[in-house]
């Protein structure tokens, strides 16, 4: 979401985000530590009193909980992924460090290029969020770029439809935000409002989370998939998986999938990777 993540390329990339948890506000910074199996983690003082918090969200963000070596001898099993198994090896899911930041995104990519979704979210974050205070929230270290904090379900929730619309989407998909955004704010989805620990299944979430108005399959999945650590989530109606699997159906993919079980969300990931 621009104004609220940010990616500085180089010799080693970093991922940049600003932080509302527990209260606290803050900028967060990731990047490959000087170890082979480490990451390096810098964050804005505001945010110590949450430290223990958010370093257990910073691993849900990265799958590294995960034990690729495991999922890999299954994948590599099937010769339409192999090469992308051995290609990348350790290839992880990538999680969330805000649940709902996630579902906005993903209703904001329904039928619409990644391009496309990331201008919206721009735009959201430009009307909604509020913009980032000139104090102590802020590292020297994070990018100029991070202008805003994260995209809170009040916030949305309060919004008008007509402003909600008018950063380029359809009134149908700002009122499926508008009630996903109030929903999460009465408590409705634990997980989306900041819970680690989700219901007692993804099936369960899947479910509940269908029923709400404009939200189908394809957005459910990916949800469950990088919000609710689901490691058999599988979003198959994905027309760019559908093409990485040779061009295949939605009903094709499915049986296709059945293969990959438990792990059908990392074989998603190395379906998008081929792609690219």
């Amino acid at each position: 979401m621009p104004g609220v993540e940010a990616v500085r390329s180089g010799t080693t990339p970093e991922y940049w985000r600003t932080v509302h948890l527990d209260g606290h506000n803050g900028v967060l910074g990731i990047r490959a530590g000087a170890g082979a199996a480490t990451v390096q983690v810098e964050l804005s003082a505001s945010l110590l009193p949450v430290l223990v918090p958010l370093l257990a969200r910073v691993r849900h963000l990265l799958d590294l909980d995960a034990t690729p070596s495991i999922i890999a001898s299954q994948l590599r099993e099937d010769v339409m992924l192999r090469t992308s198994v051995d290609a990348k090896p350790g290839l992880r899911v990538p999680g969330s460090l805000d649940a709902f930041e996630l579902a906005v995104r993903a209703v904001l990519g329904q039928q619409v290029s990644v391009r496309g979704a990331t201008t919206l979210a721009g735009r959201l974050v430009a009307v909604i969020a509020e913009p980032l205070p000139a104090n102590g929230e802020i590292t020297t270290a994070a990018p100029l770029s991070l202008s805003h904090r994260p995209l809170t379900a009040e916030r949305l929730a309060d919004a008008s439809l007509d402003s909600v619309a008018a950063v380029g989407m359809p009134r149908t998909r700002a009122a499926c935000l508008i009630n996903l955004a109030r929903v999460v704010a009465q408590g409705e989805f634990p997980l989306l409002s900041g819970a680690l620990s989700g219901p007692p299944s993804a099936h369960a979430f899947e479910a509940h989370f269908t029923a709400l108005p404009g939200i189908g399959r394809w957005t459910s999945q990916y949800v469950s998939m990088r919000a609710l650590r689901s490691p058999d989530a599988f979003p198959d109606g994905d027309l760019a998986l559908c093409k990485a699997a040779g061009g295949v159906t939605p009903a094709q993919l499915r049986r296709l999938a059945e293969q990959w079980r438990p792990w059908r969300a990392y074989a998603a990931m190395h379906l998008w990777a081929s792609l690219s």
